[in-house]
């Protein structure tokens, strides 16, 4: 299967919170439209560090990470930036691997959005169709 990219818009959630606590006006979220490489074998999100400053997101710790030529590497994490594809959206946590100017939607993303990668036609759909639809078991 080759690479399949999606266009995502991310959000920095910490504004949002201050949007609804009526701090800051809808207009101040710090947001940004990118290319993300969709990576489902990858758990988290990975955002560059230039990307992570733009937004206003603060690193809150560091993780060991194992990347896919087989290092380790210590990244800093970040703990809520707002995911949207499309009609979905998503918060999840994200880590900013040290020298990496790759986006990566990891695979907590893309079940917090109900999304799969078809195989066949390589992009994103629905797990469930067009509709988000949430399982609860």
């Amino acid at each position: 299967m080759g690479m399949v990219q999606a266009e995502i818009t991310l959000k920095n959630y910490d504004d949002e919170i201050s949007v609804r606590q009526g701090q800051k006006k809808p207009e101040d979220i710090r947001t940004a439209t990118v290319t993300a490489i969709v990576d489902t074998g990858s758990m988290y999100m990975v955002i560059p560090e230039a990307l992570s400053q733009r937004l206003g997101l603060i690193a809150t710790g560091e993780r060991t990470a194992h990347i896919a030529n087989g290092q380790r590497v210590n990244c800093k994490l970040i703990k809520a930036v707002e995911v949207q594809w499309k009609n979905r959206d998503t918060v999840v946590s994200a880590i900013i691997i040290p020298g990496s100017e790759k986006i990566l939607l990891g695979a907590i993303a893309l079940e917090g959005m109900d999304l799969m990668v078809n195989p066949v036609d390589q992009e994103l759909v629905g797990v469930h169709g067009d509709k988000e639809e949430f399982l609860v078991v």
